[in-house]
């Protein structure tokens, strides 16, 4: 059963696994590292270009509050089960 605990949680492991993501050495393997940018030539509408602008956001953005509610869900967990 679909409850709102579970798409927290889904939503949570989402967001960790795309903040994990290390660019020297999972992104750079397929040519989506920070190294590959062509100095500002690149064409910025391509898919890649937004995927990375998005991946490079959520993980500046979301950095202490995903700290926080990993926390809360860690403690919530081992309080109730």
């Amino acid at each position: 059963m679909l409850t709102l605990w579970n798409l927290f949680e889904a939503s949570l492991l989402c967001l960790n696994a795309v903040c994990v993501l290390h660019e020297e050495r999972f992104m750079q393997k397929m040519g989506w590292g920070a190294n590959n940018r062509s100095q500002g030539f690149e064409d910025q509408s391509s898919i890649k270009f937004q995927i990375l602008n998005l991946v490079r956001s959520i993980r500046t953005v979301t950095r202490i509050p995903l700290i926080i509610l990993n926390i809360l869900t860690i403690i919530f967990k081992l309080l109730l089960g």
